[in-house]
């Protein structure tokens, strides 16, 4: 028979794909973690992890399992929540985009943790989006709406973007015109193959034939590029109309809009930690609402 412990230790590993992460996650040394999966695996009789180029993949019984032992992890979490030994204290990571994260959410932080009880935040603001449905995180703000049937999606906020340059590059190269007169232009981009959502491909939006000249991964690195007046870009509004020195728009009638959707598991939104969390980031938005559908 398996125990509870070393299924936590597997939750750890599947969750974040390797032996050396899941030590610094639950504070257990590498080698510890590879014979508590050992353990697990000779308990049930079955391959639950393969060591492949990105870390450890699930095998089919891995992922079966994964589902299972959440379920598990979540009764535990809603029994100490019932009883009041979690109360709505404990951690919570949240996943979204570097710039909504970072221009957004970040400096609110201290409203939430200043709440009692408290809170633990983890904010996951990188390129790309780490799944709730298998509890890689909590909470997911992401660009398109998750399709899968174990998650609770909602419509956090629209969001406006639009092309922006600094008064160095418009001063040396000129303001175009018309959206045709930006092929002659220097153009920041994201990198086309390092793409981890379609409705980062705001240039195709514009105008079929643009293409980025200079490319990040980084939302935040297109920005500074722009402000050091490398190009022209488009930018959320929400992080260009706070930019300094200020940012100019370009061709201000030429906007785009985007949409944040929250989500995370059906049993997971039961926990009143994430609950607040949830609450908190509605908050937030809500007081912020001129900026992120900038006219």
């Amino acid at each position: 028979m398996y125990n509870w412990d070393d299924l936590r230790v597997f939750l750890a590993v599947a969750r974040h794909h390797s032996y050396q992460s899941a030590s610094d996650f639950l504070g257990l040394d590498p080698t510890t973690i590879a014979r508590r999966i050992d353990r697990l695996e000779s308990a049930l009789k079955c391959t639950l992890l393969t060591r492949g180029p990105g870390g450890q993949t699930l095998t089919a019984t891995g992922k079966r399992l994964l589902e299972a032992a959440s379920q598990v992890e979540m009764a535990n979490e809603l029994v100490a929540d019932g009883v009041g030994t979690a109360a709505n204290a404990g951690r919570v990571r949240l996943s979204t985009s570097e710039g909504f994260g970072g221009t957004i959410l970040s400096p609110a932080v201290p409203e939430l943790t200043a709440q009692r009880p408290p809170v633990e935040i983890e904010i996951v603001a990188n390129p790309g989006f780490l799944s709730p449905a298998i509890r890689e995180v909590d909470i997911a703000i992401t660009l398109g709406a998750p399709q899968d049937k174990r998650l609770v999606v909602e419509r956090l906020t629209d969001y406006r973007l639009r092309l922006y340059a600094a008064d160095s590059y418009l001063t040396a190269h000129g303001a175009p015109r018309t959206v045709a007169d930006l092929r002659s232009h220097t153009l920041v981009g994201y990198i086309d193959d390092l793409l981890y959502a379609n409705e980062l491909r705001y240039l195709d939006e514009i105008h079929p034939d643009l293409k980025p000249s200079v490319s990040s991964s980084s939302i935040h690195a297109q920005m500074e590029i722009v402000r050091a007046g490398g190009g022209i870009a488009v930018l959320p509004c929400f992080m260009a109309d706070l930019a300094e020195p200020r940012l100019i728009r370009v061709l201000p009638d030429t906007a785009i809009t985007r949409t944040f959707w929250i989500s995370a598991r059906r049993d997971v939104q039961q926990t009143q930690r994430v609950r607040r969390v949830r609450n908190w980031v509605r908050e937030t938005v809500a007081r912020q609402k001129a900026l992120i559908l900038s006219d």
